[in-house]
């Protein structure tokens, strides 16, 4: 099997426009700080893990994705629909790993963890605390992972599972982490505000 290939879902980091769950703690421009940082960390923990890179993008023009995240990585233009249906859209040929850009404590092994996952996993996910998830990879095509989901609800993971349940498919699952996506979220990574 040939080694998996991450994609990061961002958006550009305008004010007003992202982590707008934010913006009642640390104003418009501060929400979009926070993202920025997210997705540049983010960014970062995927070049260090060595692996093929694809960003889907939202906000702006790729060349404003270029200039903010690098011109080495494979941009493209998220489309239309919600989550789910960008998500399939971004399946291509699997294994695919797809990342948020809101874990401030991803890392490059957890990344590379994930990956050598879907060798032996037809599915691996990151459990995030809210009740999503902050990573999936699939070895295959599971577009019934994608469709008529609640995005951005605790539902999404005990979701995930009870679908993967039905398909007698047993994901590996990796550490439980975090999201930063509301303000209470914030006094974790103080770091993040300054």
């Amino acid at each position: 099997m040939p080694d998996a290939r991450l994609v990061l879902f961002t958006r550009y980091p305008e004010p007003g426009k992202a982590k707008t769950r934010l913006i009642p703690a640390v104003g418009e421009a501060g929400a979009a700080n926070v993202h920025r940082q997210l997705a540049e960390r983010t960014a970062a923990a995927m070049r260090a893990s060595a692996l093929e890179i694809e960003i889907r993008y939202t906000g702006a023009e790729a060349t404003r994705f270029a200039d903010w995240l690098g011109a080495d990585l494979s941009l493209i233009a998220q489309g239309d629909g919600d989550l789910g249906d960008r998500l399939r859209a971004a399946i291509g040929a699997p294994p695919v790993i797809f990342v948020g850009a809101d874990c401030p404590d991803l890392t490059a092994d957890l990344l590379r963890e994930a990956a050598d996952a879907l060798t032996k996993h037809d599915v691996v996910i990151g459990p995030a605390e809210d009740g999503g998830y902050w990573l999936i990879g699939i070895a295959a095509r599971y577009d019934f992972l994608f469709t008529g989901m609640e995005w951005g609800t605790e539902v999404v993971l005990p979701e995930t599972l009870r679908r993967l349940a039905e398909h007698d498919i047993e994901p590996k699952l990796l550490p439980l982490l975090a999201d930063c996506d509301r303000p209470e979220d914030l006094a974790r990574w103080p770091w993040l505000t300054t």
